[in-house]
């Protein structure tokens, strides 16, 4: 079962967070708050939606994906930036990455974006085969450049 993400579920949200920060080898890095999540979620001016994966059998929350709307200057049209899915392990191979993706493809089609866009580690085989098998393509010759921290602030300043 795949819905709108909830104030309730964003404590959830936030330990899978967690969770994909270990597997993809940066827990220090995760260092958003429950709060933080909450306003960018459900604040006053949401900037952040979500949606989960809610086990069929029991309800419990097994996954989840967060996602912004971005611009393509060059189709003119809104897109979606997928920023994270994830599916825990033990509920893996049940179908819920698909059904997230295929209910944010809705949402694009429905609301006339023209693409969907998200990065995966060079290293993740296992996601990378996922979306190839979904006909998602990678974007060879494109590199993702990062600003952070004192990078950042300098630029800023």
């Amino acid at each position: 079962m795949i819905r709108n993400a909830t104030v309730t579920d964003v404590p959830a949200i936030h330990t899978m967070i967690r969770e994909l920060a270990e597997y993809e080898k940066e827990p220090e890095a995760a260092v958003a708050t429950v709060e933080q999540l909450q306003d960018a979620l459900f604040g006053e001016h949401p900037a952040v939606f979500g949606l989960v994966a809610a086990d069929d059998t029991t309800g419990e929350t097994v996954g989840f994906a967060l996602w912004f709307r971005n611009f393509s200057t060059w189709r003119g049209t809104h897109g979606v930036y997928l920023e994270d899915l994830y599916v825990r392990p033990e509920a893996r191979g049940g179908g819920h990455g698909k059904a997230l993706l295929t209910e944010l493809a809705r949402i694009c089609v429905e609301r006339g974006y023209s693409r969907m866009e998200w990065s995966v580690l060079d290293w993740n085989a296992p996601s990378i085969g996922f979306y190839k098998s979904l006909g998602a393509i990678p974007m060879d010759g494109w590199t993702v450049y990062r600003l952070t921290d004192e990078a950042l602030t300098a630029l800023g300043s």
